[in-house]
C-alpha cells in the first residue's frame, strides 16, 4: 500500500468508530431522556399529592366577624 492508500483507510476507520460511538451516544441520550420524563411525571404527581394535603391539614380561614363588632 502506498501512504495515501494508508492514510485514507486509516480516515475511513476513524469515520466509522466515530459513527459507532456516536449511534451509541445518541442511544444513551435517548434512555436518558426516558428516566427524566419518567421522573417528571412522578416530581408533578408527588407535588399535586403534597398541595392536595397540604390544603387538607391547613387550618381554613373562617370568615367570621371580630368579637368588637
Amino acid at each position: 500500500m502506498t501512504a495515501p492508500d494508508e492514510r485514507l483507510t486509516a480516515l475511513e476507520i476513524r469515520a466509522a468508530e466515530q459513527e459507532k460511538t456516536i449511534e451509541e451516544l445518541s442511544g444513551q441520550i435517548a434512555e436518558q431522556w426516558k428516566v427524566i420524563d419518567r421522573l417528571q411525571r412522578k416530581l408533578d404527581a408527588l407535588t399535586d399529592r403534597f398541595l392536595v394535603l397540604e390544603e387538607q391539614t391547613s387550618p381554613g380561614h373562617e370568615a367570621t366577624k371580630p368579637p368588637h363588632w
